[in-house]
C-alpha cells in the first residue's frame, strides 16, 4: 500500500501504518504520475476544508485542480478503479426533507470557496467518469471522532462550544456521521460501488441547536449558545471575526460565508449507501464522546 505525502506533512496519524510513502503533491501533475503508477485501485481523500482563507484561491487550485491532476494521472496510469472523496458540500441544501445523491448544488449564493471549489472538483470528476475511468463519488457529510490534529472546522466547532467561544447561533441543519463509519464506508466503495455514482455517507439529521446542546451534553462541561442569532446579525458579527484574522493569521472562530452555509438545513437520506455499501451507522453520541476524550488528551481543550 502507498499513501502519497508533502514533504512538510504532518505524519502522525499515520506513523504506525504499514504503508509506503513517496513524496508528492495534488497540485504537481508530474508527482502525480510516478506516485500513482502501478496501483490498481487510487482513494483520493486529498482537499484544503477550511472555513476561511486569506487566500482563497489556493482551495480550487488543491480542491478542484488537484482533482483533475489526480484522475488524469489515475487516467495515464491504467488504474482499474478509483474512489474520490468529495463532499455533501457538493450537493448543496435542500432544506428539512432529506436529499438524496440526486440533489443538485445550490449555495453559489453563499460565496463559500470550500462549497463551491468542492462542487466544481465534483464536476470534474463526473466528467472524468463520463469519459471511461471508473471512479465512484462518496459524500461524507461531518464525520465526528478522534485524530483530528489541524483540527478541521468540524473539530474546531467541538472545541469552540466546549470552551464557550461562541455568543450564538442560527437556525439550520446539519447531518453527522461516526469517523469510522465513514472511513470504512469509503473502503467499501472500492469494493462494492458502482463506477460513475455517487454515495453520500452520512447517519443522523440534527439542527444546529441540537447538535450544540448533544455536545455539550455528552462531554458533560462547555456552554451551548443560547441566543438564536438573525443571519444578518451573525453575518455582521463574522465580520469582525475575519478582520481580527488578517491580523492574527488565525483562522476566525466563524465567517460570513459560513454563516450563510450554516442558516440552511443540509439534511441528508443515506438510504443508498447503507444498502449498497453497508454503511455503519454507529451513535454520534459515542463518536463525540471520544472526540470530546480526544481533545482533552492532547490538550486541545
Amino acid at each position: 500500500m502507498r499513501c502519497l505525502i508533502r514533504r512538510n506533512s504532518n505524519l502522525r496519524n499515520l506513523a504506525e501504518l504499514d504503508v509506503a510513502f513517496v513524496h508528492g503533491d495534488v497540485c504537481d501533475s508530474d508527482s502525480l504520475i510516478e506516485a500513482i503508477k502501478g496501483c490498481d485501485q487510487v482513494y483520493h481523500l486529498a482537499a484544503l476544508y477550511a472555513n476561511w482563507l486569506p487566500k482563497p484561491g489556493v482551495m480550487y487550485r488543491v480542491n478542484e485542480e488537484g482533482t483533475r491532476n489526480v484522475l488524469r494521472a489515475c487516467r495515464e496510469a491504467g488504474t482499474q478503479k478509483v474512489v474520490y472523496c468529495s463532499s455533501v458540500a457538493a450537493l448543496g441544501a435542500h432544506g428539512k426533507t432529506p436529499a438524496d445523491e440526486s440533489a443538485r448544488f445550490n449555495l453559489t449564493a453563499t460565496r463559500d470557496h470550500y462549497y463551491i471549489s468542492k462542487f466544481r472538483a465534483e464536476q470534474v470528476t463526473l466528467k472524468f467518469a463520463r469519459e471511461g475511468l471508473r471512479v465512484v463519488i462518496v459524500n461524507p457529510s461531518n464525520p465526528i471522532g478522534p485524530r483530528d490534529i489541524r483540527p478541521t472546522p468540524t473539530g474546531s466547532l467541538i472545541i469552540q462550544i466546549l470552551k464557550g467561544k461562541l455568543p450564538g447561533y442560527v437556525d439550520g441543519g446539519i447531518n453527522l456521521i461516526d469517523m469510522g463509519d465513514c472511513a470504512r464506508g469509503i473502503v467499501s466503495a472500492m469494493e462494492k460501488g458502482k463506477p460513475g455514482e455517487k454515495y453520500i455517507l452520512g447517519n443522523r439529521n440534527v439542527t444546529v441547536k441540537e447538535y450544540f446542546n448533544l455536545i455539550v451534553q455528552v462531554a458533560g462541561r462547555g456552554r451551548s449558545p443560547f441566543v438564536r442569532f438573525r443571519k444578518w446579525m451573525a453575518v455582521f458579527s463574522a465580520c469582525g471575526y475575519e478582520a481580527l484574522s488578517r491580523i492574527t493569521r488565525k483562522p476566525p472562530v466563524t465567517s460570513r460565508s459560513w454563516v450563510r452555509v450554516g442558516s440552511h438545513y443540509s439534511w441528508w437520506d443515506c438510504t443508498k449507501a447503507r444498502e449498497e455499501l453497508g454503511l455503519g451507522q454507529r451513535p454520534v453520541e459515542e463518536s463525540l464522546a471520544e472526540a470530546v476524550e480526544w481533545f482533552d488528551k492532547n490538550r486541545y481543550l
